[in-house]
């Protein structure tokens, strides 16, 4: 028995080894075969123009331009794809109408303050105003340059000025009587000099001054200057995903000049965000002054109900339902007294009572003030 099963299983491991070898050379040929299809299928769907296919591979720059992610777009250019989804929580600052009317006089109050500081033909121009995070504008910061952090006293919160190199070294140029018509003359890699350093901060402080007085006829605030930084790592002052209102400004010098960018967190600008809503100076928001006079004037002419208590007293009520007609009520009022006149359940004047023209009459003579609130 156990010989005879035995070669039952040599026949049985041998018909199983030549059927997997069968469907080996099977899957084999059905391989080459595929792979010669589409070989062949793929000089005839590039003739045709990829017309009989379903699918098209994107090439970089589509995949890019789907994302958002395109290089070619500046930090204040608008995004699209992916990004635009994602900065579209982002509040912009177009629906903070007044803010383009408090730059517009900055830039106004600019050309002539820095004209006084540097003695020169200063034209101040203002490039873009938009809505950034605060990270990714910090990541875009061309270096080198200088950060100066500064606090509004008045908000309790800080913003950001930064001066690029070529500004820099245009005001320094122009401060120690640089000849005109030659470029100011830049060493990279070097930090700044203390000289540089202090000429820029006078610059500065006039900027800070001429900010305090465009948000002056708005909301009176003293922006004073903190520290400066040359790295970005240091000037943090929000976080990166925080909104920011970042405002362009392009200084020229004749022949010199550069830029100087204002970033001033939304968190900052909360204090007055209300006024900033305005979409001019001096809005009233949901008031009408001709409303409100004439509602005032309709009010005086209402007609009010006024009683005169002459007496309170206390009874119970089995006693009351059986008062009649012809019944007497003694009150605990005597006639020097004075009587209180309500309006409603609310007490307006006291006074004597008296009589006038065969009718009970009562002069006023004290205003009782209401009750507050908390008043018990």
């Amino acid at each position: 028995m156990s010989e005879t099963g035995t070669e039952e299983r040599d026949k049985m491991s041998a018909e199983e080894r030549a059927m997997m070898e069968q469907w080996e050379s099977m899957a084999t040929e059905e391989e080459g075969a595929s792979a010669e299809e589409s070989a062949d299928s793929v000089p005839d769907a590039e003739a045709s123009g990829g017309e009989g296919g379903n699918t098209r591979i994107l090439n970089q720059d589509e995949i890019d331009s789907l994302l958002g992610f395109d290089d070619d777009t500046g930090l204040g250019a608008e995004t699209s794809g992916v990004m635009a989804l994602v900065n579209s929580a982002m509040v912009n600052y177009e629906r903070l109408p007044m803010l383009d009317i408090v730059f517009d006089r900055l830039v106004r109050l600019m050309s002539t303050t820095l004209r006084n500081l540097t003695s020169d033909n200063v034209e101040v121009s203002l490039d873009q105003v938009s809505t950034v995070r605060f990270g990714d504008y910090m990541n875009s910061i061309p270096l080198p340059a200088m950060l100066s952090v500064f606090k509004a006293e008045e908000w309790d919160n800080q913003g950001l000025l930064v001066t690029d190199s070529a500004l820099i070294y245009s005001i320094v140029d122009v401060l120690l009587g640089g000849r005109k018509g030659t470029p100011s003359i830049r060493v990279e890699g070097r930090p700044y000099t203390t000289i540089e350093s202090k000429l820029v901060e006078r610059m500065i402080n006039v900027i800070l001054g001429d900010l305090c007085s465009a948000f002056d006829p708005l909301s009176p605030v003293t922006f004073n200057l903190d520290r400066m930084e040359t790295n970005p790592r240091f000037a943090t002052i929000s976080q990166g995903g925080n909104a920011c209102v970042l405002a362009r400004l392009r200084i020229d010098m004749g022949d010199r000049g550069g830029r100087a960018e204002i970033l001033i967190p939304y968190a900052t600008l909360e204090p007055i965000r209300e006024l900033l809503l305005q979409m001019f100076m001096g809005e009233k928001f949901g008031r009408d002054s001709i409303w409100e006079s004439h509602l005032t004037q309709e009010l005086y002419k209402t007609d009010v109900q006024v009683q005169a208590i002459l007496g309170e007293i206390t009874v119970p009520l089995g006693e009351m339902l059986r008062w009649k007609v012809g019944d007497q009520i003694f009150l605990n009022t005597r006639m020097d007294e004075e009587l209180e006149l309500r309006c409603g359940h609310f007490p307006m004047f006291r006074g004597p009572v008296g009589q006038r023209r065969g009718y009970i009459a009562v002069m006023i003579e004290k205003y009782i003030e209401p009750e507050k609130p908390g008043d018990g």
